[in-house]
Formats: structure tokens, C-alpha cells, sequence
């Protein structure tokens, strides 16, 4: 028998059981990348990039290089490397959600817009690290932007290594992937094995 759950349906009975935002979250969101958050994706080495495909099944992976990693073209559009990871959702569905953090700073810069895969070389150029210039990029325009609050990150304790918890007994994530993937030529060595050829060798 499937269990049933007390859910919330209605924005009214969510306000009346969280409030409804004050003032300055209601004015918080921006249109552009002004002189405050420029200078933050410059200094940031990493984001979360969220996406969906067309039908509304959602996808957040991890970007992340050399702080300034991404390329700013204007106050509207920017560009990010793209090296390994699936992007295909954005053929289907253009809404890209990004959560960009700079390490020992808690509040994060969230920007949401729209996405397009790019293969121009005269941009592309500008993404070249190490030697290696990324063959497409994800072409952001910037719709919303806006500073995020520290409450998570200040409770999850993200930054103080002397607040992490201890993850000694946790199963290694080789062994993780290979019983996700349960291929019979893919034992925890072996993915072990991949994951140090791709992080040592393919790493761009």
C-alpha cells in the first residue's frame, strides 16, 4: 500500500505556515550583472549548474576551475567552459539555474537565465586553461541575479574543516559507482583505476 503524505498545495497555505518574504527579498533580484557581481563570478572557482530537459526531469552538476573560470562578455552575457559533463538538456529546455561560491565567503551569488550551447572559436579562446581550449561553451543570459543568504552554508558549516563530520566509515565512491552501475567489467578497482586515469590525464 502506497503511503500518503501531508503535503502543502497552495502558495496561501504555504505563506501560512512560513510567512511571506520581507521587503528586501522582495527587491533583492536584479536583471544584469552589475559592478558587485562581476567581481564575484571573477574570484569564484566553482558553481552548480541546474538544468531540466523538456520533460521536467532536473539535473544539478558541479563546475569548477581556476578562480575567473568564466569568460564575461557583458553585463548580460557570460560563458562557461565546457569540458566533460552532459549538457543535452539544454537542447530541449534553455532555462539554466547557476549557484556560484567562493571558498570562506557564505553567501553565495545565484544567477538564473537562459542557456545556449556555443562552438565559436573567437569566444572559446578566452576559456583556454593549461593548454586546453574547451571545444563548446554554455552562453548564459542573465535574467535574474542575485546574493543568496549564509544560513546554509553557516549551519551545514561547509567552510571550518573543524565542524566536518567524519567520513571514515562511508563506502568509497568507486565502490559506490560500481554497485550503481553493476557492469561486470567495473569492480571498485577498476572504476578506482578511472577515476585516477580521468582526474591525471583527462582532467581537461
Amino acid at each position: 500500500m502506497k503511503k500518503t503524505y501531508e503535503t502543502v498545495s497552495t502558495v496561501e497555505e504555504l505563506e501560512q505556515l512560513q510567512g511571506t518574504a520581507g521587503p528586501l527579498a522582495q527587491h533583492k533580484v536584479i536583471r544584469h550583472l552589475d559592478e558587485h557581481c562581476i567581481p564575484f563570478l571573477q574570484h569564484s572557482p566553482f558553481t552548480v549548474l541546474s538544468t531540466s530537459n523538456k520533460d521536467g526531469e532536473c539535473d544539478s552538476s558541479p563546475r569548477g576551475d581556476e578562480p575567473g573560470f568564466v569568460y564575461i562578455l557583458d553585463t548580460k552575457h557570460f560563458v562557461l567552459p565546457e569540458r566533460m559533463d552532459s549538457i543535452r538538456n539544454l537542447l530541449e529546455n534553455k532555462n539554466i539555474g547557476l549557484l556560484f561560491m567562493i571558498p570562506g565567503l557564505e553567501e553565495t551569488l545565484r544567477i538564473n537565465g537562459k542557456a545556449e550551447i556555443i562552438k565559436d572559436s573567437t569566444i572559446l579562446q578566452h576559456l583556454e586553461e593549461k593548454g586546453h581550449i574547451p571545444k563548446i561553451g554554455i552562453l548564459v543570459s542573465v535574467e535574474e541575479c542575485y546574493i543568496h543568504c549564509a544560513k546554509a552554508l553557516k549551519r551545514s558549516h561547509l567552510w571550518d574543516p573543524d565542524q566536518w563530520p567524519d567520513s571514515s566509515g562511508l563506502a568509497k565512491p568507486a565502490k559506490m559507482m560500481a554497485d550503481h552501475a553493476k557492469l561486470d567489467d567495473f569492480n571498485e578497482a577498476k572504476v578506482q583505476d578511472a577515476f585516477n586515469e580521468s582526474y591525471t590525464k583527462r582532467l581537461y
